[in-house]
């Protein structure tokens, strides 16, 4: 039963992604372009997100169970340190420069976008490199 949920979950996100724009990369480097011709549209979006979003955390975190039955997980730590620092900067940068995040990646993927490929082999090829050096790093 869990499958079905992430997948209604993914579904209903990617189409969310494709309705408000943020799947567009043009649109999203124009409402980060606060110099240039700036898009104010992704606030509204960002606004209606975290509107729907934090009263239904706020309920979830009275639960012990998500509704598919399965046990809640939440994030254990919550300490701001130098690696959610950094992983935020590089983030960020590559949402600036790029215009697409993780998830409208996979929306352009799914969609046969170049840009979309080139996106989620570049992620994939961060990720690797990030597990080699944090191995190297925890190693010495």
């Amino acid at each position: 039963m869990a499958i079905v949920f992430a997948a209604l979950s993914g579904l209903i996100f990617g189409l969310g992604l494709i309705l408000s724009g943020m799947a567009n990369p043009a649109k999203v480097t124009g409402f980060l372009d606060l110099t240039g011709v700036w898009d104010p549209s992704l606030a509204l979006v960002m606004a209606g997100a975290i509107a729907v979003a934090l009263p239904l955390f706020r309920l979830a975190r009275r639960r012990q169970n998500a509704v598919s039955g399965d046990a809640l997980q939440w994030p254990q730590s919550r300490q701001i340190d130098a690696p959610l620092v950094i992983g935020a900067l590089i983030f960020g940068a590559g949402w600036g420069l790029a215009g697409i995040c993780p998830g409208p990646a996979l929306v352009l993927l799914g969609a046969g976008l170049p840009q979309g490929l080139l996106f989620v082999a570049s992620m994939l090829a961060g990720m690797g490199l990030f597990g080699l050096v944090r191995r190297r790093i925890t190693r010495t």
